[in-house]
């Protein structure tokens, strides 16, 4: 897939507005009883860009950016400002944030994850854009230095060990992470007089798998 490791300035999504979404496909029967399904295994997240747009250099910087993208031709990182990091919003990312896997003896590779729940529910959502220089990790709760005992790769979210963690242990990280997306359409409609009087315009942008 097309994609560019580039990240839409982090000023302008701030005050966008969007989130996850998820597809359920519900049959209604006979009886009054529902049958609830999902062909999406994770949720998609869609933003309106357009809103976190505050005045014309804003738009200028917007609409170079698009352009730069070709439209929805290249994705781009974009940083989600509601979930963005492994820990609360209020703390800084810490090794022990999420549990992303349990060493076999043999296994090297992990894919960073960030784990939501709530009562007996629990998603497991891959993180495949970490934010250069904010992961961390341990092993057994002891302490792993990127570069030194683990790398990481930035384009995928996949954590590489310099030797298999023991079987059994517990692999922890934390980090700040980016969301791929693309623009979800080809034309963005603006006048310069209704952006100055207040109305700014529609610029919907997408998750995608990569």
């Amino acid at each position: 897939m097309a994609f560019h490791e580039v990240r839409f300035p982090a000023s302008l999504s701030f005050g966008a507005v969007g989130g996850p979404e998820r597809r359920t496909d519900i049959v209604q029967l006979t009886s009054g009883f529902e049958e609830r399904n999902t062909p999406w295994a994770h949720s998609r997240r869609r933003y309106d860009a357009g809103l976190g747009l505050r005045s014309l250099d804003d738009l200028e910087d917007m609409i170079a950016f698009f352009e730069a993208r070709q439209g929805q031709l290249f994705g781009f990182r974009w940083k989600d400002w509601a979930d963005y990091k492994s820990s609360r919003p209020s703390k800084d990312p810490a090794y022990g944030d999420q549990v992303i896997a349990h060493g076999d003896g043999v296994t090297r590779s992990f894919q960073l994850v960030k784990n939501y729940r709530s009562g007996q529910g629990a998603y497991a959502r891959p993180i495949t854009k970490p934010v250069a220089g904010s992961v961390v990790a341990a092993v057994q709760d002891v302490e792993r230095r990127e570069g030194v005992h683990f790398e990481i790769d930035l384009t995928t979210g996949m954590m590489t060990f310099d030797e298999p963690p023991l079987s059994g242990a517990e692999i922890s990280a934390g980090f700040e992470f980016d969301v791929p997306v693309r623009f979800d359409t080809d034309r963005i409609n603006v006048s310069v007089s209704s952006f100055q009087a207040g109305q700014v315009p529609d610029v919907p942008v997408v998750e995608v798998r990569v």
